[in-house]
């Protein structure tokens, strides 16, 4: 007889693998990279996955850094 996967248990592990990754480049880009705290990003994508969506989306920024 042949399992298959249990939806939710796959869209748990996906969550935890794009927060991990989120946390991750959240931890090694600098503030001035960022829009908003990294404390608030951190939340919003331990939240849910559209958390971490939106860190992608619209929490970084991207081109060349500012030295000013």
């Amino acid at each position: 007889m042949e399992r298959k996967p249990n939806g939710l248990l796959l869209f748990v592990l996906g969550h935890v693998l794009v927060a991990a990754w989120t946390w991750r480049d959240i931890q090694q880009r600098p503030a001035q990279q960022i829009r908003g705290s990294k404390r608030l990003w951190r939340l919003l994508s331990a939240a849910n996955t559209l958390g971490s969506a939106s860190y992608w989306l619209a929490g970084r920024r991207y081109g060349p850094s500012r030295s000013d």
